[in-house]
């Protein structure tokens, strides 16, 4: 039948090119009429969806029919659909069945190819106040930004920018053509662009980072508080993370950007002009770290909302981080400061989303020379990458004056990525996949099936681990567990919400939520037992560094803010203690970042990145989500007020 349609309709088949961080990663086919056929896919590193999309509409937009098959990003079978009865639509997932009055509400399928968002674009430009209901849950406003005109392939076209808010955390944007067609949806890592026009892309792209930036500048300034004078927090309970302690009954006085002063409250003299915060009852911990994110546009506000003052991108477009750290430095967007990490692949079918792909010891070289000139402190290395062009990167980094970490590439193991001169892992599995042997291909998503399978049966008290620990000991090796990101991956079932995610998915907005229940890798009840198994004996690996002295530093690679909360937690279920698990997300990252002379304790002199917690996170761990305030370089939020401004419900009402 798609093979008829096709020979029927080629001329008017709309065909879009799809790239990961500008390199080609798949496409979209729409052939349009009354029922609509789209063929979508693209590959991730072995990961991507590949599905078939048909779909009708009545007059208004509204889907009437809609049928998707095929599979999702993690390869799980797809079998999507929406029906139309009198009076009433109906409709089916993974996770979802649900039926509701055929009004004017938009259903929004959870595996929809992009020219889904385009559809709703075009139905609620038909509705006076450019507003749908979705279904199940929430609605969608469209607004109209701005008009440009385009050549390419196909001659000039004007195209125009719509801002599609309700969906997510903040407004997500998409380019029609004058007629309603899809042209272009440009959104951090991935684009997707009418084939022939890939060139306009950048230009585009321009216009939406002004736009945001525009909004995130004006949010800046209604979010930032910056004090006229000195600020004391009193009747504090301070954590020292020297002593893994409590210390009650203190004041801490910030005067500009530094700490000036921290002791019991009657020997500070506090200044006639001071803000007083009273904060009884609380605790102020240091600011807290994420040691493995990949920033985007909303990752800013999640993380100042959730304490979190310092980051390391541990892969990211060059010129979006940049700006990203200028603007948070600045003070024209909120956020946290920027450690940066450059990513370096080598090139193929399963290469990282980076424009650095090297297979020779000159290019090797050449961006480590580029990252280092940018500021970049660490290289991260990745899974498709030459095992000999690990040396030569370790080698140049290290001479300057930058650190070493990532993947362990295809052919290598985690023992002699460190003996070639890696300084830090990341992901726990890595660890795992160290004794299942070195032919298996890592760069596909067998490093975690494979370690889901097997993982359970590695015995963490046998010789064989005990001395690959006590290598990483000997060798200083920094390890970045990221263990929030597998616990859903390995414990999740089919369109199940992984544990970790149900403290706070209620607070999230609607479609968001929605797309939360995605569940784990793909397996049956038997096989997920096992690999449940797996997963706990993560955690056991964890402890066992934990407990041989190897440094752990708290990296999240999942959803900014709510992930870094999750995997202190897990830390703490694995057996560490919380006050260890708080000097690791605090003393210890900021150490093992050569900032622990400024940033990572409360102590006079040190710059004012602190945070104030409702309970004592170092008796419940999950306390640490009670964010209160947070102050970063002297500048103050109320944590409630910058998750509002994302859609997200605070865990108390803002002031």
């Amino acid at each position: 039948m798609l093979a008829l349609l096709l020979s029927l309709a080629a001329t008017d088949t709309l065909h879009y090119a799809v790239t990961i961080q500008g390199n080609a990663a798949g496409r979209q086919r729409t052939i349009p009429g009354a029922e609509t056929v789209v063929q979508f896919e693209f590959n991730d590193r072995g990961r991507g969806p590949r599905t078939e999309t048909r779909f009708s509409v009545d007059a208004r937009g509204i889907p009437t029919t809609i049928t998707i098959t095929g599979n999702d990003y993690l390869k799980q079978a797809v079998d999507e659909r929406l029906t139309s009865r009198t009076g009433a639509v109906i409709w089916t997932n993974g996770g979802e069945r649900g039926a509701a009055a055929r009004r004017s509400a938009f259903y929004l399928p959870r595996e929809g190819p992009p020219e889904f968002m385009a559809a709703l674009v075009r139905a609620a430009l038909k509705t006076p106040a450019r507003r749908l209901t979705l279904l199940p849950d929430g609605a969608a406003t469209v607004a109209t930004i701005s008009t440009e005109t385009v050549t390419g392939e196909g001659g000039s076209r004007k195209v125009t920018l719509y801002a599609i808010s309700g969906l997510g955390f903040v407004p997500e944007y998409l380019w029609l053509e004058s007629d309603g067609t899809l042209f272009a949806i440009l959104s951090g890592w991935q684009a997707l662009v009418r084939e022939g026009y890939q060139s306009q892309a950048p230009r585009l792209g321009a216009v939406q980072d002004s736009v945001s930036g525009r909004l995130n500048g004006e949010l800046a300034r209604r979010l930032s508080i910056k004090p006229a004078g000195p600020v004391a927090f009193t009747n504090a309970a301070v954590f020292d993370p020297v002593g893994r302690r409590l210390i009650r009954g203190q004041t801490v006085l910030v005067d500009g950007n530094r700490i000036s002063a921290v002791g019991p409250g009657r020997s500070i003299r506090l200044p006639a002009t001071v803000k007083v915060i009273d904060v009884a009852g609380k605790t102020i911990l240091p600011g807290l770290w994420d040691m493995h994110a990949h920033l985007s546009e909303v990752d800013g506000r999640l993380d100042i909302a959730a304490g979190i003052t310092s980051v390391r991108d541990m892969a990211n477009d060059v010129d979006f981080l940049l700006a990203t750290r200028k603007a948070f430095d600045a003070g024209t967007a909120v956020g946290p400061r920027i450690v940066m990490a450059g990513f370096i692949d080598g090139p193929g079918p399963y290469a990282g989303p980076t424009k650095a792909l090297v297979s020779t010891r000159e290019q090797a070289i050449e961006w480590v020379d580029r990252y280092a000139s940018l500021g970049y402190e660490q290289i991260k290395l990745y899974s498709s990458l030459d095992p000999a062009l690990v040396p030569i990167i370790a080698e140049r980094a290290h001479a300057k004056g930058m650190r070493l970490s990532g993947h362990i590439p295809r052919g290598m193991l985690a023992e002699q990525a460190v003996a070639a001169g890696y300084d830090e892992i990341q992901h726990t599995n890595m660890l795992f996949l160290n004794f299942l042997g070195d032919t298996l291909d890592t760069r596909t998503p067998l490093r975690f099936t494979t370690v889901a399978k097997l993982g359970g049966t590695l015995d963490l008290a046998s010789d064989s681990v005990r001395r690959f620990i006590s290598y990483l000991k000997a060798k200083g090796t920094v390890i970045d567990p990221t263990l929030a990101t597998f616990e859903g991956m390995f414990t999740s079932g089919p369109s199940q919400v992984s544990p970790g995610d149900r403290a706070y998915q209620n607070r999230l907005p609607a479609q968001i939520r929605r797309g939360m229940a995605g569940g784990g890798l793909p397996a049956d009840s038997a096989t997920r037992v096992v690999y449940r198994a797996s997963y706990r004996n993560m955690l056991g690996m964890v402890k066992a560094l934990f407990d041989a002295g190897v440094p752990l530093v708290p990296g999240t690679d999942c959803t900014a803010g709510f992930c870094l909360h999750r995997e202190l937690e897990l830390y703490v279920e694995a057996g560490i203690p919380a006050p260890d698990v708080l000097r690791i997300a605090t003393l210890g990252a900021a150490t093992v970042m050569h900032r622990a002379d400024r940033l990572g304790t409360i102590e006079a002199g040190k710059l004012a990145d602190l945070i104030v917690v409702a309970g004592d996170p170092t008796r419940r761990i999950s306390d640490i989500r009670k964010v209160d305030w947070v102050m970063k370089d002297g500048v103050l939020f109320d944590a409630a007020k910058v998750y509002q401004s994302l859609g997200v419900a605070p865990w108390r009402p803002a002031r």
